[in-house]
């Protein structure tokens, strides 16, 4: 464009977004240009930006102003729509645009959802088929669906004797247990269901498999199990802290075990399991006072697996079908018969129930063959008679249909199980 120099009336062209202070050389400073123009601030004209050329400046300015994450409504409401979208649905929202995904990978859209209630719960589920392959789903109770999920890292796709746990709610640990080519592991990894991808963790500080583990105070903790070599059963035991991101020893154990069986009750992490000589043994664990204690009595000795602890209360299952259930009463030191499901499934290994877990307030009972059982717990009426909510059966795959299929699925179970679970969690997000 042409303007004339304010000094030398003379016609000079310059670049449209440049800043006109620059154009005429008589000026020589900006102090000098308000003269001839009242009120302007730093620049002659100054909606044009005088460092256009400027790329690094360009970029920054592009960034301060960024297109909204929906057209027509301020952020703070476009969020407030975007919470409410069923998790289900999430894996599509991250492909829309990279506002969209850069939320969704943050923690404030996920706290935001839980600070307001609208966080959901799927139950994850991981198996070993016959060929020791393992992999997992992830079950949607809303919607009644298996959700798809990333493989499972190479190092756990055939990995024995590893533990499984999660933290902070939305983390799902991976650690320990024995690779065929490495031996026993100290490798930690965890999936992430905000982000639904895996990330390292720090290792373990020793090799071991077979474990026990447990969660405290979200804290994670391990004991026992076997490692190759000399000393087979392990003593040691270990935690790690999230919040330090770092792995320390605690107290060792009384004697040497591979614990089969674990539950946090009463503040305490029990575990039973074989010691060195192969003989049944059960120490409590505190953390308060770092220290192991042997444990005996009607708690010990009526325990069974799967169990939970849930609201105070511990529950176990009192038969392989899962469709009994008991709890423990510490005034007694006994366990009571609490929920009968009047519904016997069969003792096939298909029927087997193998987890047990807390899902929106009930217990959720898994069986191998991905059949769910819902349990309300805190129902006043424990007769399923009267109150067929108590006890719900859930779709998934293993769905019950008739009595012809729970009956073909105890003669298919006899002749081999195409495929066992290892281990069940629940993840919120």
């Amino acid at each position: 464009m042409f303007i004339v120099s304010f000094l030398t009336g003379k016609l000079l062209q310059v670049d449209s977004v440049s800043c006109y202070c620059k154009v005429d050389s008589g000026l020589k400073t900006v102090a000098e240009a308000r003269k001839f123009v009242p009120g302007s601030k730093l620049c002659i004209q100054p909606d044009i930006n005088p460092n256009a050329h400027k790329s690094k400046n360009s970029r920054r300015e592009r960034t301060r102003v960024q297109p909204p994450l929906l057209p027509g409504l301020p952020d703070d409401l476009a969020i407030a729509c975007l919470i409410r979208v069923p998790r289900a649905e999430h894996r599509k929202l991250r492909v829309v645009c990279k506002r969209w995904y850069r939320l969704l990978a943050g923690n404030f859209f996920y706290s935001l959802r839980k600070s307001l209630g609208m966080a959901e719960e799927w139950v994850y589920v991981f198996k070993r088929d016959r060929d020791g392959k393992i992999s997992w789903n992830a079950f949607d109770p809303m919607h009644q669906l298996w959700q798809p999920l990333p493989p499972v890292p190479r190092e756990y796709s055939e990995a024995v004797g590893f533990g499984c746990a999660v933290l902070s709610g939305c983390h799902l640990y991976l650690f320990g247990g024995k690779d065929r080519q490495r031996g026993s592991m100290r490798r930690v990894i965890f999936y992430s269901a905000r982000t639904n991808k895996w990330h390292r963790a720090p290792d373990m500080l020793r090799k071991r498999h077979f474990f026990g583990s447990c969660v405290i105070n979200n804290c994670l903790y391990v004991a026992g199990g076997e490692c190759e070599g000399i000393h087979r059963t392990l003593r040691s035991a270990e935690v790690y802290d999230p919040n330090k991101n770092r792995w320390s020893f605690v107290q060792d154990m009384s004697t040497a075990m591979v614990p089969f069986i674990g539950v946090v009750y009463d503040g305490k992490w029990f575990v039973k399991g074989l010691g060195s000589h192969r003989e049944v043994m059960s120490e409590a664990y505190d953390p308060e006072s770092n220290s192991w204690s042997p444990v005996s009595g009607g708690m010990i000795s009526g325990w069974r697996n799967p169990s939970i602890s849930l609201n105070g209360q511990l529950y176990a299952l009192d038969c392989r079908d899962g469709c009994k259930l008991r709890v423990y009463d510490g005034a007694t030191d006994s366990w009571n018969k609490f929920i009968d499901s009047k519904l016997h499934l069969g003792n096939s290994k298909v029927l087997e129930a193998a987890g047990l877990v807390p899902l929106n307030g009930k217990l959720c009972i898994i069986r191998n063959n991905m059949s769910i059982s819902l349990v309300d717990v805190s129902s006043p009426d424990k007769q399923v008679e009267s109150n067929p909510q108590l006890w719900e059966n859930i779709g998934g795959r293993g769905h019950f249909r008739t009595l012809f299929t729970n009956i073909w699925s105890s003669i298919a179970g006899r002749s081999g199980l195409r495929s066992h679970i290892v281990h069940c969690q629940v993840l919120q997000a």
